[in-house]
């Protein structure tokens, strides 16, 4: 793998005026990681205020990495505050300790990067061009249409993992590597999970965006990821997976889905050691929901 000599030699931006500000914490911040399969991204490694290099921590893969810690930095103006939830967490002894590496989005390629590829490419030409339509029409994609999400999850395994694992004080098996997103960060961890079991013990899927698109009407989406779902399940083994979703918002369009998802999670031997599906009702698609419901998911795939 190629890294410029900052990187290869451990120099972080730490003072970038660009980076997210903690409330509990520190964050290192690389600014445009250098990948040979994605576009160059920034990266933000939370570590705990008592961070230590001679213990061992847990590691988070969270995607829409710019909208994790700081509200006043993110588009919206809301965050996840996970440096607060986990580090509060922590130091209660609720769960173990972790670092978090947030992986920033690449904006105008976040679709490409997280819609599931093997799913898509398993659609006819007809029901492609639909799903291309309907991206275009709101505004997700510009011109032709297909997923990266492959090389995305190549980037994260084989060159950001070992970068990290290099760099920081990491537990590196399976069960202590864990994927997490929300939308379509969700639904590309699920989809990371099940083709690098190897890799990832732990998954946690907020809001998982199982239209891929943005509605349900004639969308032949939902079927290819449970299709894929059901093929691709039996890979996993000591593994867990935390699902949640509202009902308000976006969030209405996906209970038909979870619901088959559960089924098939029930089909594969998961039970509530090793999966669990939150229905939060009066909840929406925003980073102010999935805060509030932070602490399960982390309490559930940290233990």
């Amino acid at each position: 793998m190629f890294l410029p000599d900052d990187l290869a030699t451990g120099h972080f931006l730490t003072g970038c005026n660009q980076h997210q500000i903690p409330v509990d914490g520190r964050i290192d911040f690389i600014e445009n990681f250098p990948s040979m399969f994605v576009n160059p991204r920034n990266i933000e490694i939370w570590l705990p205020e008592a961070y230590d290099p001679s213990k061992k921590y847990a590691v988070i893969y969270a995607h829409d990495g710019q909208m994790l810690y700081d509200k006043t930095k993110s588009w919206n103006g809301q965050a996840w505050d996970i440096d607060d939830v986990a580090g509060e967490m922590m130091r209660t002894g609720k769960i173990k300790d972790l670092i978090i590496v947030g992986i920033w989005n690449d904006g105008a390629n976040r679709f490409r990067d997280y819609f599931p590829q093997k799913p898509f490419e398993s659609l006819s030409k007809t029901e492609k061009a639909f799903i291309q339509q309907k991206l275009q029409e709101s505004f997700r994609v510009e011109g032709d249409f297909s997923p990266n999400s492959d090389h995305y999850l190549r980037f994260i395994v084989q060159e950001l993992k070992p970068w990290i694992d290099t760099h920081y004080a990491t537990l590196k098996d399976p069960a202590n590597t864990i994927i997490m997103g929300s939308s379509m960060g969700g639904l590309i961890s699920f989809y990371a999970i099940t083709q690098y079991p190897e890799v990832f013990g732990r998954a946690v899927c907020m809001s998982t965006h199982w239209p891929g698109i943005f509605g349900m009407e004639n969308n032949p989406v939902p079927d290819a990821f449970l299709n894929y779902a059901a093929l691709h399940l039996s890979r996993l083994d000591r593994h867990k997976i935390f699902f949640d979703l509202g009902d308000q918002g976006l969030d209405s369009l996906y209970t038909e889905t979870q619901q088959k998802i559960d089924h098939l999670m029930m089909k594969h031997g998961f039970n509530e050691s090793n999966w669990q599906t939150i229905y939060a009702a009066g909840e929406t698609h925003t980073e102010t929901s999935w805060n509030k419901r932070l602490p399960d998911a982390l309490k559930f795939i940290m233990n």
